[in-house]
C-alpha cells in the first residue's frame, strides 16, 4: 500500500506536470500566431521605410508595388532572421517550465515530508496494533504538528499491551484453575456443543479432548442420567444440583452434579456449565463407618453376652458343679481374651489412623523380619499339621520399623493359617527389585472371590463371617497391615483364587524419602 507522502508527492506532481503541459500546448498555439503579426508589423515599417527612401530619391512607387514589397517581407519569416530567435525562446521556455517543475516537486515533498510522514508512521503503528502487535510504537518529534497525534497512539499503544498482559495473566490463572480442580467441568455452548472440558473431566470419562470439543454433549457418549440432568438444565435456565450414581467403564462412581446457565451482557444466553463433584470416597467411608458401628457392636455384644450368660449360671447354682464350673469358667476366660484382643487392635488401629503418626525408620533384615515371624506362629503351625516352605537364601536390607515389620507378617502369617485346611503348606520368599525388597506369602487356603479383594483391607469386613469368628480373629488384622504398610511408603498386592489359595505381596521400599 502508497504511503501518504508518496500519494501526495505523486498527485502534485501530476497536477503541476498537467499545468504546465497545458501552459506549453497554449503557447505553442499562440507563438506561431505572434511572430506572424510580429513579422508583418515589421515588414509593414519597413516597407515605409523603403518608401521614404524611394521618395527622397525621387522614383514614383504606386501602392500595388508597395504591397508586393510587403508581402515579400512578410514571407521571409522563415528566414535566418527569425528561425535563431525562435529556437532561442523555445529553449527558453523549456527550461523554465523544467526548473519550475523541479522546484515544485522539491517543495511538494519537503512540504509533505513533514507533514504526511509522520502520519504514515502513525498509520503503519495502528495497523499494527490491529495485527496485535501491542509492542509497535510511533515516532514522536516534539517539533513536529503531529507530534500530539503520535503520543496519543504511542499511550494507546501502551495502554493495549497492559490490557493485553492482564487478559493473558487472567486466561493463564482462568486456564489453570479449571485445569487443576478437583472436580470435573464441562461448558456447553446455547447450541449444545461441548466448548470447555478439564483434564479432571477427560481423565474420569475416559475421552479425549479432541473427542469431545465442538461437539454435541448428546453424541460423545456421556451417561444417559447425566445427558437429562443437562437438558433439565437447558429447558428450567436456571441452577441445579443432583446426586447420581454413573457407571463409568463398568465402575460405580457417586457423583454430586452442579449446573448452572451462564448468562452474558445485556442477558445473553450463553450456554451451561456442569461440575461434577466425585463423593465415591465420602459414599464409601460413610458405609464403613456404618458398617464399622454395626460391626463393633456386634462383635463387643458376643463375648459379652457369652461371659454375662455364663456367669449368670453360674451364679444362679452351676458353680457347685465343679465339672460345670471349670467348663464355663474356660469360656469365660477365652472370651475374655477374644474381647481382650479386640480392644487391643481397635486401639492400635486408632493410634495407627492418628495424623502424624509414623514409624522409626532403621536398617532393617526383611530375612530376619521373616524368620522371627515363622518362629512366632509356629505353634498355630504345628497345630494343623502344616508347614513352611520358605526361600530365604538371599537377604534384602530395607529402611524400616523391625518390629512393625514383623507385625506385618505375623498378620499375614496368621490368616494364611487360619484360612487354609490341615496338611497344607504356607509358601514364604524374598526378594529384590532395584528400589524395593519384595515379600510373598502364598497359603493353599479357601481363596476369596476378585470381586471381594477391594474390600479385604476394610474394618471388620469377613468372607465368611461364621468361620472368620470362630477361628478367633478381630477382624482388623488386615486394615491394621495395610495402615502399617503405607506408614513405610510401601505396597500391598493380593491374588486370589477361589479353593486355590491367596497370594500377598507387600514392597517395601529400600531407601525411604525424606
Amino acid at each position: 500500500m502508497k504511503s501518504l507522502q508518496g500519494k501526495i508527492v505523486l498527485s502534485f506532481t501530476l497536477l503541476v506536470g498537467t499545468i504546465l503541459a497545458g501552459l506549453g500546448i497554449i503557447i505553442s498555439q499562440l507563438f506561431p500566431v505572434y511572430v506572424e503579426e510580429s513579422v508583418r508589423s515589421n515588414a509593414v515599417e519597413k516597407v515605409e521605410e523603403i518608401s521614404q527612401i524611394v521618395e527622397q530619391s525621387n522614383v514614383e512607387i504606386n501602392d500595388d508595388q508597395k504591397a508586393e514589397i510587403t508581402d515579400v517581407l512578410s514571407n521571409n519569416r522563415t528566414g535566418s532572421d527569425f528561425i535563431d530567435p525562435r529556437k532561442q525562446l523555445w529553449k527558453t521556455i523549456l527550461i523554465v517550465f523544467l526548473g519550475a517543475f523541479v522546484i515544485a516537486i522539491l517543495f511538494t515533498y519537503r512540504l509533505t515530508k513533514r507533514y504526511a510522514q509522520p502520519i504514515d508512521n502513525v498509520t503503519e503503528v495502528a495497523i499494527e496494533l490491529a495485527k496485535g502487535n501491542y509492542r509497535a510504537r510511533a515516532y514522536e518529534d516534539d517539533s513536529s504538528t503531529t507530534a500530539q497525534l503520535s503520543t496519543s497512539i504511542n499511550v494507546l499503544a501502551r495502554n493495549l499491551q497492559e490490557l493485553f498482559k492482564v487478559r493473558e495473566m487472567e486466561k493463564e490463572r482462568l486456564k489453570t484453575l479449571i485445569e487443576n480442580m478437583g472436580s470435573a467441568l464441562m461448558m456447553i455452548d446455547r447450541d449444545g456443543q461441548i466448548s470447555i472440558v478439564n483434564k479432571t473431566f477427560v481423565d474420569q470419562f475416559e475421552f479425549s479432548a479432541r473427542d469431545v470439543q465442538d461437539k454435541l454433549f448428546k453424541s460423545v457418549g456421556l451417561p444417559e442420567e447425566l445427558k437429562k440432568f443437562i437438558d433439565y438444565v437447558f429447558l428450567m435456565e436456571s441452577s441445579s444440583r443432583k446426586q447420581m450414581t454413573i457407571v463409568i467403564q463398568q465402575e460405580i462412581h457417586h457423583m454430586e452434579v452442579y449446573g448452572a446457565p451462564v448468562i452474558g451482557e445485556h442477558g445473553r444466553w450463553l450456554g451451561v456449565v456442569i461440575v461434577m463433584h466425585d463423593i465415591s470416597d465420602l459414599v464409601r467411608l460413610e458405609q464403613i463407618r456404618k458398617d464399622f458401628v454395626a460391626n463393633v457392636s456386634h462383635e463387643l455384644r458376643t463375648p459379652i453376652t457369652s461371659i454375662k450368660g455364663f456367669s449368670e449360671t453360674l451364679l444362679d447354682g452351676a458353680m457347685k458343679d465343679e465339672k460345670t464350673l471349670h467348663s464355663f469358667l474356660e469360656i469365660i476366660h477365652k472370651e475374655s481374651n477374644r474381647l481382650q484382643m479386640l480392644i487391643q487392635d481397635l486401639l492400635e488401629l486408632s493410634k495407627i489412623e492418628q495424623h502424624g503418626f509414623s514409624v522409626e525408620f532403621a536398617k532393617t533384615s526383611l530375612r530376619e523380619v521373616m524368620k522371627r515371624a515363622a518362629e512366632m506362629t509356629s505353634p498355630r503351625l504345628d497345630e494343623k499339621d502344616m508347614t513352611f516352605i520358605s526361600n530365604l537364601n538371599r537377604d534384602v536390607v530395607v529402611d524400616g520399623d523391625m518390629n512393625r515389620l514383623i507385625q506385618v507378617v505375623m498378620n499375614l502369617l496368621t490368616n494364611a493359617i487360619t484360612y487354609s485346611p490341615e496338611n497344607t503348606s504356607v509358601y514364604l520368599s524374598l526378594h529384590e527389585s532395584e528400589t524395593h525388597g519384595i515379600i510373598i506369602i502364598r497359603d493353599e487356603g479357601i481363596g476369596m472371590d476378585k470381586k471381594e479383594i477391594p474390600r479385604i483391607f476394610e474394618r471388620f469386613y469377613r468372607i465368611d463371617r461364621a468361620r472368620s469368628r470362630n477361628s478367633g480373629g478381630t477382624g482388623l488384622g488386615l486394615a491394621i497391615v495395610k495402615h502399617l504398610i503405607e506408614a513405610h511408603h510401601g505396597r500391598i498386592f493380593v491374588e486370589s483364587e477361589q479353593g486355590k489359595g491367596t497370594q500377598f505381596k507387600i514392597l517395601i521400599p529400600k531407601k525411604q524419602t525424606s
